[in-house]
Order: C-alpha cells, then structure tokens, then sequence
C-alpha cells in the first residue's frame, strides 16, 4: 500500500509534548497544531485554563490526543497521583499557546494557582510561549518587562506576528500560524533526543 503522500512524516515519535492552552481567541489553532503534532509521532496531552473552555472545548483535544484533557489540579485518574508533577517529568517540551499578558505576567511573578500555571512552574523541560493579544497590550511597558524576565529566565518565545487581530485593529499581538508553530516546537524538541523514547 502507498503511503499518502499528504500525510506528515512521522519524525517525532518518541517525544512528549505538554500543550497548555489559554484564553483567546488563536486557541482554535492550536487544535491545527495538536493534531498536527500527534501526526508526526509525537505524544500530546493538553490542559486548559478555564479561560480557554471559553474558545475551545476539552472534547475538541480530547479527539485530537486520545488523551483526557488536564482542565484543573484535581483531575487525575488516581488521587494519589500528583498528576501533574508526572506529567512534566516526562514532557520533552511544554508549549502555551496562546500566550496570553495575563499568563505572562502569571508566570514571571511565579503564580502557580490553576493546572497550567502549576504545571509551567514544576516543567521539567524548556518551555516555549506563543504570545497572542492586542498590540497596546503586547507593547505594555509591564508585558514587555514580563517578556524579558521570562526569556532572561530560559524561556523561549514564536512571535508575535504583526497582522489583523481579533479587537480589529492592526499591529503586534498576533499569534504566529499554526506551520509556523508547529516547526517551532519541532526545532526545539529534534535539539535533543526524546526523554523516553522507549516507554511510549
């Protein structure tokens, strides 16, 4: 049988992805990118805030992984299990996307109150932010200085992208397309071999 020549390479087998989406209105590519991703070999699992149930449904990604979806720290199947401490030990990378000014400014301050941001806090990966929103909010001297404690911290950023954003008007704040970030966590995750490319 020949193999369709539109499907993607599986290049990423091995790799475990966490996908932490917020809330705004680019969470519907994110769905390209899970899908895209899992395409490619790459285990995913998903958390939402409660923010990006507004945009996008647990179902959506739950279709999309085969995976339950994280939507807060009480979740796991076994009480027991501190979920998502599990979870981040074995991620190969962690993706936020969209990156939203109120997630940034959560996780440089170091807040750590909802799944996604405990889970960003204990990641034991690098972490990779796709910031989307207004472009007054992006230029925001705080935003900007949040930016910069993150990447002086070892966080890794895609975009913005300048363009036509959800309010109407037109600058920074959009949050890069879906190819464009997809090839982004692929880059960051082919720089080192998968933590457990045996166990999957």
């Amino acid at each position: 049988m020949k193999s369709n020549p539109t499907s993607p390479e599986p290049d990423l087998v091995g790799y475990e992805v966490l996908v932490a989406v917020t809330g705004g209105i680019a969470a519907y590519k994110v769905c390209d990118v899970v899908s895209r991703l899992v395409q490619r070999g790459v285990g995913a699992t998903v958390a939402m805030t409660q923010a990006a149930r507004h945009f996008v449904g647990p179902l959506t990604f739950q279709a999309l992984t085969g995976r339950g979806v994280l939507t807060d720290l009480w979740s796991a199947d076994d009480s027991r299990d501190v979920q998502h401490i599990a979870l981040t030990a074995r991620a190969d990378l962690l993706v936020v996307a969209p990156a939203t000014a109120n997630i940034i400014g959560k996780i440089a301050a170091g807040v750590a109150d909802d799944v996604v941001t405990t889970l960003v806090i204990s990641a034991d990966s690098p972490v990779l932010l796709a910031p989307a929103m207004n472009d007054r909010m992006w230029k925001n001297p705080i935003v900007q200085r949040n930016v910069r404690t993150l990447k002086n911290g070892g966080y890794a950023f895609v975009g913005p992208a300048e363009g036509w954003l959800a309010c109407r008007s037109i600058g920074p704040g959009r949050m890069v397309d879906s190819p464009e970030l997809l090839e982004a966590v692929a880059a960051v995750l082919k720089a080192r071999p998968p933590k457990n490319s045996g166990s999957r």
